[in-house]
């Protein structure tokens, strides 16, 4: 289980990324844009500089749904592969079987 702390912290960023991120393609598709001045492009790139750390998506870490461990994400199932191995043993999940008895 990982600490609430980092749980909440997750939200938060996740939060940040999604208000921002209309934003962030408008400024990072100007700042490479080869036919505006490069003025322009510098101040894009300035005002990409500016915004929240936490508005960037490199930020976000794949978490288990479930208990929130960063480490060992599937995406498949949007688990952790301890709580994958538990959730395949138990039935849980369609489609997935074990590979030997």
């Amino acid at each position: 289980m990982a600490k609430t702390s980092k749980i909440a912290a997750q939200a938060r960023r996740q939060a940040i990324v999604a208000r921002y991120a209309q934003r962030r393609a408008e400024l990072k598709a100007a700042s490479v844009n080869p036919h505006l001045p490069l003025a322009e492009r510098s101040a894009a790139m300035a005002a990409l500089h500016a915004l929240p750390r936490d508005a960037s998506p490199t930020r976000l870490r794949r978490r288990d749904a479930v208990d929130g461990r960063p480490r060992g994400h599937i995406r498949l199932t949007g688990t952790s592969r301890v709580r994958f191995r538990e959730m395949a043993l138990r039935g849980e999940l369609p489609g997935i079987v074990k590979s030997s008895w």
